[in-house]
């Protein structure tokens, strides 16, 4: 069955945290199946000494360490995910999957790059305190704190479902921007990109779920979704592996420049190897993967304190998944191109 990502939301006023507590997660891009986090559970290592910091145990951590601790960069390993957090901003460095064994594997048993890295604009602002640590199981979470701004960071050391995700708060309510770049591998096909998943084109505008009466008129609700486009990202070795971004009370900032090598009707003016979204006050960037990620959902309810579970509905709703290999005219050129500053 499955499980939620448990989030806790944090707010800042001045130099002072202010935190508030989010009971369940919000939509499918917290869900993630109990079987693909077996023996799922994280270290947290200093890379400039090899020194491990924290590791998940049969018992509940909950403390707080000096960043001194950390160093620079500190690694959290997982048997199934893995990346590099940038202590200084929480920027997220060389983020991907170890292809460890499991059931539910998207990888085809092989480590698998996804991001090269998410940054976070904090415009000048910076992380100052010691950091705070949860691990429980296959959980994690860090916290940071400084004059004026958080950054919480969530993991779920799974083989699939949503796993990840980053939440930036400001005092002053202002946006965030992070930035997504996608890796690039040296392994032939590896190299992850950017499509407009030709699946949901091809029924977009249409009402899929077992709440429909119709496909024509819905009528929409929890169990009846109207198909819009949808961005994934995928490679040219694994016929399983699919994830997206998910976005929570954030905007994707459009790249003009990018889109389709066929255009579009519709252009969701993506880049094949980057993404940028301007992320409000408490709200969040998730990174879901596998099935989660074809799912065809309402996106999930704006949110950024005192937030309740909803929306549990999996197994009751449209999965069109992704082709494989992602047809050319469908992935999203070019890699990259420049971005207004907020």
């Amino acid at each position: 069955m499955p499980r939620t990502l448990p989030i806790l939301r944090a707010s800042v006023a001045g130099a002072a945290l202010v935190s508030a507590t989010l009971v369940g997660a919000t939509g499918p891009a917290q869900a993630a199946s109990s079987k693909g986090c077996v023996d799922g559970g994280y270290a947290l290592v200093n890379l400039t000494t090899g020194v491990t910091v924290a590791r998940s145990g049969e018992d509940r951590i909950r403390t707080s360490i000096p960043a001194a601790r950390f160093g620079d960069r500190f690694a959290v390993r997982g048997r199934y995910t893995r990346f590099v957090v940038r202590s200084r901003d929480f920027a997220v460095l060389d983020q991907g999957f170890t292809g460890a064994a499991n059931p539910l594997d998207i990888t085809g048993g092989r480590p698998t790059p996804v991001f090269a890295s998410k940054v976070p604009d904090h415009r000048g602002l910076t992380l100052s305190s010691s950091i705070a640590v949860e691990l429980k199981e296959e959980g994690l979470t860090l916290q940071r704190t400084g004059a004026g701004v958080s950054m919480k960071i969530q993991a779920k050391d799974c083989a699939q479902g949503g796993i990840f995700q980053m939440e930036p708060s400001r005092g002053d309510g202002g946006t965030t921007r992070i930035t997504h770049t996608l890796a690039t591998s040296t392994t032939p096909g590896l190299t992850p990109f950017y499509f407009d998943n030709p699946n949901f084109r091809a029924r977009a505008g249409s009402f899929l779920g077992s709440g429909c009466t119709s496909p024509q008129t819905g009528p929409a609700g929890p169990l009846c979704v109207q198909v819009s486009a949808r961005v994934n990202i995928a490679n040219d070795l694994s016929p399983r592996f699919v994830v997206r971004d998910s976005a929570q009370v954030a905007t994707r900032v459009p790249q003009p420049a990018c889109g389709t090598v066929n255009p579009l009707r519709t252009s969701v003016r993506h880049c094949g190897g980057m993404s940028v979204w301007d992320v409000a006050s408490g709200g969040r960037m998730g990174f879901v993967t596998g099935e989660d990620a074809t799912e065809v959902a309402n996106p999930p309810t704006d949110c950024v304190s005192d937030c309740q579970a909803q929306n549990q509905v999996r197994g009751r709703l449209a999965n069109l998944g992704h082709p494989y290999p992602v047809p050319a005219g469908s992935r999203l050129t070019p890699r990259t191109a420049a971005v207004l500053t907020p």
